[in-house]
């Protein structure tokens, strides 16, 4: 002990002395940035100096060392801490004992001895406890081999992502290995254990170091629907290759039977697709039939300007959906497509060829009539910019419509204009013309016949936009004044004797009341002699640009009478349209609104209301606020959030309620635990299908983070109903693991 502190002492003395000596004899210290600590992970260690500090040192030069008390080695790359080293200078290895501690490129590492060969990088550690800091993964074991820089193989050993001294879970191992080159670990003979409880055993897994994709066993899923009864999901990812893989996703139903999902996603430099495939042998709720369900899209790029896509979608029977989907997108649908198509751009001009059919999910209840398929679709379209002022535009279609049971033919459609914008710092004014042409050949079936119809379409746009610059709660802001209007002129033409293959009216809204047709589709044109008026104003930022509010008031005003309609529409004898005022608002990245109202002048009522309000002032913290009202149609509320209580637990849901209806339209409840390294969510939901039928469905998963990083059914279920939902252990942990200490 009195040695010690004399050699402290003398140290000190030269500390303090140093200084003045140096500078009386001329010298000057060199900082050398590599004895600065921790040490930079991955660095260099050849021909670098190495220093050695202990209470006791004796050995040979260029021989061999022993040091004893309080030792410390330090080499660029790592530290070693130990009570006993020998080292061997001629063969670069150590043997260190006695408490031993290593801090080797960021990896920490605690034993009772450890072997070390400098030169390599390799050896072994007796009875270790060890902390990964880049992975935030640590365990123990009887015996660890450092293999590499980034290699180690362990025995008997255990492995976590828990936070010391929490032990919530882990993975009880026979042979362990660790390998950040490939990004890979691997256990053979494990049990994991949650809670001192052994929940699984599995002969053989693999799992990721990091958040990339890697095969393995994901969280599995437990639940209960009242279609099926308890339900348990086990997904095994497959990732073949950076740019294709496989979710194979066995679903034990108890009502049912075993039924198998399986998506397989591949990517290339010219193409994408994705394909689904369910499968449900001898359905017991269903007299034993076999159920399926197919999805299949591809998108391919054949050389520059030529791409093309297949949309595929099929299942057994109408009630597929109802029965054994538990997500609201999914059940409404009613209609599935099966199309492809092949398109073209060459510069100013672009052609496609498309064919389209459906499968229609019929409700007895309810039936609808299928939409028409299209053998073939072909489209021409051309636009020629600034022609010596004009922009010249052509749009043209053939079509080859077909059904079951309604009238059969083609159509084909040319609609040429032209247009010659003028324009200044602040006005714009667009006059347009063209000329819309369309023929039927539809034979002699349900009383139609071949026939033509021409129509003259012109129209004039203008705007005029004022800029000043004010202040708000000291900001500055560029506020704009924009008056529009916009005039179009379509004359009457007799197209009561027309079919109507894919033609509806549109929804009147802030898109539609600036465009030339109020039909989407070209089996209706409508006669028009009409005037939309608007005006806009919006906040512009100064300082990012960005724009905080924008408030647009339009009404279209008729000269004439509209006699052009649809079967089941009613003519519009009206001299003035609804009121359309619309309001949106980002004040800031936290709040953000949408309100759009329709007042209906001549009636002086509301016909339509929307509000849509979100706060988010944080990922993991959303809440979101919505009105719809469509007079005698429906009035519904839509709440949906995800917020924390505290630190871990966080509760999330929507409730969708028709007023109108006295009822729940959707009701999704659930709560999330987030322990740090696993996270618990319990979900809950009840929605009505399109065939009204209500489904309920209850699902809990946990997720043990560092074995899965590919969520299912649940978290599904949330990202579609919450939006701006984030999953919890994706969000950002501040410091969760800088207090680690490997000896816990």
């Amino acid at each position: 002990m009195i040695d010690r502190c004399l050699r402290r002492l003398v140290l000190v003395t030269l500390i303090v002395a140093w200084p003045a000596c140096a500078q009386e004899l001329g010298l000057r210290l060199k900082l050398q940035s590599g004895l600065l600590l921790p040490p930079p992970a991955g660095a260099a260690t050849e021909n670098v100096p190495m220093f050695i500090e202990a209470d006791r040192m004796s050995g040979i030069q260029d021989d061999n060392l022993e040091a004893h008390g309080d030792v410390r080695l330090r080499q660029r790359g790592r530290t070693i801490f130990a009570e006993n080293l020998f080292y061997s200078a001629r063969d670069e290895q150590l043997t260190a004992t006695g408490n031993v501690r290593v801090d080797r490129g960021g990896d920490l590492l605690e034993c009772d001895k450890l072997f070390f060969d400098l030169r390599t990088d390799t050896g072994y550690a007796e009875s270790p406890r060890f902390y990964f800091r880049d992975i935030k993964a640590r365990g123990k074991a009887s015996k660890l081999t450092i293999e590499s820089k980034t290699r180690y193989r362990a025995v008997d050993a255990t492995y976590s992502t828990c936070k010391a001294p929490e032990k919530d879970w882990y993975l009880k191992v026979r042979k362990l290995s660790i390998d950040r080159d490939h990004n890979k670990g691997v256990a053979r003979g494990a049990k994991l254990v949650f809670k001192d409880v052994p929940i699984v055993y599995l002969p053989y897994i693999d799992f990721p170091l990091s958040n990339a994709r890697k095969s393995g066993v994901l969280s599995p899923t437990y639940g209960t629907t009242g279609q099926s009864g308890f339900e348990f999901t086990l997904p095994i990812y497959l990732n073949f290759a950076p740019n294709y893989d496989a979710t194979i996703a066995p679903r034990v139903l108890a009502k049912r039977g075993l039924m198998l999902n399986n998506e397989f996603r591949y990517l290339g430099k010219t193409y994408s697709g994705l394909l689904n495939a369910e499968y449900l042998e001898n359905d017991r709720e269903r007299q034993g039939e076999t159920r399926y369900g197919l999805a299949f899209r591809h998108n391919q790029t054949f050389m520059p300007g030529l791409t093309g896509y297949v949309n595929v979608q099929r299942v057994s029977d109408d009630r597929y959906f109802v029965d054994l989907s538990n997500r609201i997108a999914v059940t409404s649908q009613s209609n599935l497509p099966r199309d492809g198509s092949l398109n073209y751009k060459g510069g100013w001009w672009s052609v496609g060829a498309r064919a389209q059919s459906f499968q229609t999910l019929q409700d007895p209840n309810a039936p609808i009539v299928p939409p028409y398929a299209r053998l073939p679709q072909l489209t021409f379209t051309g636009l020629r910019v600034n022609e010596s002022g004009f922009d010249l535009n052509l749009l043209s279609e053939y079509v080859s419509f077909s059904h079951p049971t309604l009238v059969n033919g083609q159509r084909a459609v040319l609609y040429p204009s032209v247009s010659y914008p003028l324009q200044t710092s602040f006005v714009t004014v667009v006059p347009k013309i063209g000329m819309h042409y369309t023929h039927y050949s539809l034979g002699q079936q349900l009383g139609y016949r071949d026939t033509d119809r021409t129509i003259p379409i012109m129209s004039l746009d203008s705007t005029v936009t004022f800029e000043r610059q004010t202040r708000f709660r000291g900001l500055g802001y560029t506020q704009t004044l924009e008056p529009r209007l916009y005039y179009v002129y379509i004359p009457f033409r007799d197209q009561s004797r027309l079919p109507v293959f894919d033609t509806a009216l549109a929804d009147f809204n802030m898109t539609q009341i600036f465009t030339e047709n109020q039909f989407v589709g070209s089996d209706r044109i409508n006669d028009a002699n009409q005037l939309t008026s608007a005006v806009s104003s919006r906040l512009i930022d100064t300082e990012s640009g960005q724009e905080r509010v924008k408030l647009t008031v339009a009404e279209r005003f008729y000269f004439q009478d509209q006699r052009v309609s649809l079967p089941t529409v009613t003519t519009n004898t009206l001299n003035r349209s609804d009121l359309l005022v619309a309001v949106n608002s980002r004040v800031n990245t936290q709040w953000y609104t949408d309100v759009a109202v329709q007042y209906n002048i001549n009636d002086s009522r509301l016909d339509r209301e929307t509000f849509a309000l979100r706060y988010n002032p944080e990922p993991g913290k959303v809440l979101n606020l919505s009105y719809r009202y469509f007079h005698d149609r429906f009035e519904q509320t839509d709440i949906s959030a995800q917020w924390p209580l505290n630190d871990r637990w966080s509760v999330v849901g929507r409730w969708a309620y028709s007023l109108k209806d006295r009822t729940s339209v959707a009701t999704i409840g659930g709560v999330e635990y987030n322990a740090g390294c696993w996270v618990a969510r319990a979900v809950m939901q009840q929605f009505v299908t399109f065939t009204q039928n209500h489904v309920r469905a209850l699902f809990f998963q946990i997720e043990f983070n560092g074995l899965s990083n590919i969520g299912s059914n649940p978290l599904e279920i949330l990202r579609q109903n919450v939006s701006g939902y984030q999953r919890l252990n994706a969000l950002p942990q501040s410091n969760m693991h800088e207090d680690y200490y490997p000896a816990q």
